[in-house]
């Protein structure tokens, strides 16, 4: 899928949040500016919230609350290791409720659920590829209804 510019990767995620339930994994993959944290920024708006969305490359995850659903935002770039991870607690997070975007899910291979839905994205020289595949029947209700 083409996105000519960062409307249209706001346009994608409009059509995305519409059809996010609650459980939902989503991972991120693309170079560093490819419109990872831009997808989410739009998805997280789409769905009414409001406040700032910034890529949580310290905090490495970010909790938000937007139409009685519960997001968690990881950009897992500057994870180290596994004890790292199970020092942070994060493994509680994945309660079957909450709806994850994970950014360079890679980082955390074996740690974290299996995608529902994967996002790659190339920066071309005018605008950006999506490439979106599903990988479990949820992943398939979403993309087969965008």
């Amino acid at each position: 899928m083409n996105l000519a510019d960062e409307n249209a990767t706001l346009a994608l995620a409009q059509r995305l949040a519409a059809r996010l339930k609650p459980g939902m994994v989503i991972y991120l993959h693309g170079d560093l500016g490819a419109g990872k944290t831009t997808l989410v920024r739009g998805m997280l708006n789409a769905l009414g919230y409001a406040g700032r969305v910034k890529s949580p490359t310290y905090t490495l995850v970010e909790p938000y609350q937007a139409a009685g659903l519960d997001l968690r935002h990881f950009d897992l770039y500057r994870l180290h290791n596994e004890e790292e991870w199970e020092a942070a607690g994060f493994r509680d997070e994945f309660d079957g409720r909450n709806v994850f975007f994970i950014e360079w899910p890679k980082k955390a291979h074996g740690l974290i659920p299996q995608a529902d839905i994967e996002i790659a994205f190339e920066i071309l020289e005018q605008g950006r590829n999506a490439e979106i595949h599903a990988n479990t029947q949820t992943g398939k209700q979403c993309l087969e209804q965008l």
